[in-house]
């Protein structure tokens, strides 16, 4: 028994030297680069996956990388809504957002989430700050254009000074996705769209996008037909031919506005995998889809 628990050790030992010595040429690339992660989805129900996905980006930054984590928080919102007797409603697969609902996605979002996965970082060793799109003028919004669902915005223009400032001196930006209009008039705006807005505008060296699907897959019924890479006009093919359908469609486009204005790689992967930050970012498999503008390189 003592010699199949050496050997055990061994091996496990042997399989962690394997995976570190991978990820070093992917650590050696990345480091300095800035890596913006929109965080949803199961990741951040499952306490379980939240606490993985917490240690990943303070891994990211211990190693030289610069994440910027942007979340929403959807599931949190319903639950106050309900509390206080406002039944959430949806139309076109965007929030429904009257002023009454405004006032709780903001406190929820900006007041309770964003703090919590403030004091997650901090516990796990990372310095993290908090923001939302008000702070500093981080984000100045507009409205999203479509009548009927009242304050959704769409992202105007991104103040990088800010992020850059705290990145530089190794701080982990936490941004909720709320912001202002030049009147001060408060928007309920998308966290995948804030995510590739802020990517874009830093010239971001990866947008990932944490999700419930493992990425774009051929069939979606089936998660073993996952396409592991695609450049933006394959892309736009997949959502033309309707292999990207539903609420698959808003995040590929969100992927590939931000890979037109500069960012080097997109990510889709499935939050619910634990540890899938890393797996994406330092192995030479990847577990998700990666888009690039171009697939040569």
């Amino acid at each position: 028994m003592m010699v199949n628990d050496t050997e055990y050790i061994q091996q496990d030992a042997a399989s962690r030297v394997k995976v570190l010595s991978e990820a070093l040429p992917y650590i050696q690339k990345f480091a300095g680069r800035t890596v913006v992660v929109k965080y949803g989805g199961a990741a951040m129900k499952d306490s379980s996956l939240k606490d993985k996905v917490i240690r990943d980006v303070v891994f990211l930054s211990c190693v030289g990388l610069r994440p910027i984590l942007v979340h929403g928080g959807g599931p949190e919102i319903n639950t106050w809504l309900g509390k206080i007797g406002i039944e959430p409603q949806f139309k076109d697969g965007l929030r429904v957002t009257d002023a009454p609902t405004m006032e709780v996605v903001e406190m929820v979002l900006v007041g309770r989430v964003n703090k919590e996965i403030v004091a997650k970082i901090n516990q796990a060793g990372g310095n993290a700050v908090g923001l939302c799109g008000k702070d500093g003028n981080l984000i100045t919004a507009r409205h999203q254009g479509q009548e009927g669902i009242g304050f959704v915005g769409e992202v105007s223009s991104v103040n990088t000074e800010i992020l850059g400032t705290l990145v530089e001196s190794g701080y982990i930006p936490v941004v909720s996705s709320v912001a202002a209009d030049d009147t001060g008039q408060a928007y309920n705006i998308n966290a995948d769209t804030v995510a590739g807005e802020i990517a874009a505008a830093l010239g971001a060296e990866k947008l990932i996008l944490l999700t419930d699907t493992r990425g774009i897959l051929e069939n979606y019924k089936d998660s073993s037909t996952l396409i592991p890479k695609v450049d933006i006009k394959e892309a736009r093919d997949l959502i033309s031919q309707g292999t990207v359908a539903g609420g698959m469609i808003p995040k590929v486009t969100c992927c590939v506005r931000s890979l037109a204005q500069g960012v080097r790689a997109a990510h889709i992967i499935d939050g619910r995998i634990p540890h899938a930050l890393l797996l994406e970012i330092f192995t030479d498999g990847g577990i998700g889809t990666m888009i690039l503008s171009s697939q040569i390189g």
